[in-house]
């Protein structure tokens, strides 16, 4: 049996922590790792003590038929990336790695062109995280040098979306 890579090792494990979302729409798994040691999980659920949408049976984004990416006010989740920083030390994060997947609820597959929303990349910087994995297939991701989206601030020309 062959080994399985770590960085899909770890975009794995972020795939099983997923498997704990409450969302209707998508289901995201991240995971924040220093030193071969994960530091943090977290998934896509409405704040401790809330209802989900998944115990309400519906999404209001959805019933409005707002766009992926946008609004995100009027979500009851706490995205996956807000979750495991939420759960860790900043100076545990600082230099580290997250790892991300998200699965689409209607049909299984992996979210085309998945990335973290302009709020949760703002928390990604401020955490102090190095880079995000982000899986595109089973076996295939990309890696974002979390600089980029320091020096490529898209919030200065009003980009929507993801």
């Amino acid at each position: 049996m062959e080994r399985r890579d770590k960085d899909n090792y770890y975009l794995d494990l972020a795939e099983v922590v997923a498997k704990r979302c409450t969302c209707l729409r998508r289901h995201y798994g991240a995971i924040i790792v220093k030193n071969d040691e994960v530091i943090s999980t977290g998934y896509v659920g409405a704040p401790r003590g809330r209802a989900n949408c998944s115990d309400l049976g519906y999404c209001i984004r959805s019933k409005m038929q707002i766009p992926r990416g946008e609004r995100y006010e009027l979500c009851r989740s706490v995205h996956a990336e807000a979750n495991a920083i939420i759960s860790a030390a900043r100076e545990k994060m600082i230099g580290s790695t997250m790892y991300l997947v998200g699965r689409e609820v209607d049909t299984g597959e992996y979210v085309k062109n998945a990335t973290s929303c302009s709020m949760c990349k703002r928390m990604i910087i401020n955490a102090g995280i190095a880079k995000v994995y982000i899986r595109d297939t089973f076996d295939e991701f990309r890696v974002i040098d979390v600089q980029d989206w320091i020096t490529n601030d898209e919030s200065l020309e009003g980009t929507f979306g993801y």
